[in-house]
């Protein structure tokens, strides 16, 4: 069997196809990050803009999260209607191979903004997703507000996630950028939807300082951390996440190629090489692995799998890296456990 390359990430042919054939779940995926530039210029076509297409997929080459929001806006722009979305989720469906479980974060408050209709995307979305999805992944959503907008905005897409449960949204996030609206501006929003039903996440501490996940879990309730990087500058903090069980959800591609890497090192570069992943994890830290924007960062969960493997990881703590995914997961014991066995059959003769 060929597998696909995991480009530049030194580990043997043996280890590849472990971790290729890996049940896999991903709980921190983008649906706009599916956009690569060949996507991006189709989606300009239709709306009547010209873009040439090595400029635009030279900005896919960004090393500063300045950079990257500015491309996200960009690219999430050229989603203007319902159809445009059901292209895109019709993309992200090939994405699922190996995957039996996902959790998509869908920006709703750029949708808003945008005055668009997120229910009538979200249809859209789930249609095209289910005909797409040939590799019968388990999908549920997490609707993102953005943090610079503002609670007033998060709120409206936390009523919005609210209403849409019954449709597959099991939980309220919020991304963007953390060093902008302070985070106990949000704590009515995250009650809100905590009260209603809702699972509760936070990007944090991916460029903010490991305060910024301390305020996540003690103003807001989060279950579950995004990226949650900074947490290596702080050992209590280390300690409180493993003590309370609130997983870090690690991108490591994206880390390093937003520059958010070299920000927590307080170094000018940082390689994934330098990634505190083996540290987390030895710290008894709740891990998963996710591909974040897998086109803009050029990777898939694979992948990150090969780098967790490369920069130090032993294949039973890759193991159990990838069982999180499953253990972490918004479902109730009675729909997660089957999910569990299943992993646990086909892993146990590997270590």
């Amino acid at each position: 069997m060929k597998i696909p390359a995991a480009k530049n990430i030194p580990i043997s042919p043996e280890d590849s196809l472990v971790l290729w054939e890996l049940p896999k779940a991903e709980l921190h995926v983008h649906l706009e990050g599916s956009i690569n530039p060949y996507v991006a210029v189709h989606l300009a076509e239709r709306s009547g803009v010209a873009l040439d297409y090595q400029r635009f997929a030279a900005r896919y080459n960004f090393r500063t999260f300045p950079k990257f929001l500015a491309l996200f806006k960009d690219v999430t722009s050229l989603l203007r209607n319902p159809e445009d979305y059901a292209g895109v989720a019709s993309i992200f469906g090939y994405l699922l191979d190996k995957t039996l479980y996902a959790e998509i974060t869908l920006s709703a408050g750029v949708m808003l903004l945008r005055k668009q209709n997120v229910e009538k995307n979200f249809e859209a979305i789930q249609s095209a997703l289910q005909k797409s999805n040939y590799f019968n992944a388990r999908v549920q959503w997490i609707f993102d507000a953005v943090r610079q907008f503002g609670p007033e905005p998060a709120m409206e897409v936390a009523r919005i996630a609210v209403k849409l449960q019954s449709s597959g949204v099991v939980a309220f996030g919020l991304g963007g950028n953390e060093l902008s609206v302070p985070l106990t501006e949000f704590r009515r929003v995250y009650d809100y939807a905590a009260e209603n039903g809702l699972h509760r996440v936070v990007h944090a501490g991916e460029v903010g300082g490991p305060d910024q996940v301390r305020d996540a879990i003690n103003f807001l309730g989060a279950e579950r951390i995004g990226h949650g990087t900074a947490a290596i500058r702080d050992t209590e903090l280390m300690d409180l996440l493993a003590e309370k069980r609130i997983p870090l959800e690690v991108c490591p591609s994206s880390n390093v190629r937003t520059g958010a890497l070299a920000k927590q090192l307080g170094k000018k570069l940082a390689h994934v090489f330098d990634h505190p992943l083996p540290t987390f994890v030895r710290r008894g830290i709740p891990v998963t692995l996710a591909s974040d924007d897998p086109a803009m960062f050029h990777t898939s969960l694979y992948r990150e799998f090969a780098i967790a493997r490369a920069i130090g990881l032993e294949m039973k703590e890759v193991l159990k890296v990838a069982r999180a995914g499953f253990e972490c997961a918004f479902l109730p014991p009675p729909e997660k456990q089957p999910l569990l066995d299943h992993f646990d059959a086909k892993t146990k003769d590997i270590c």
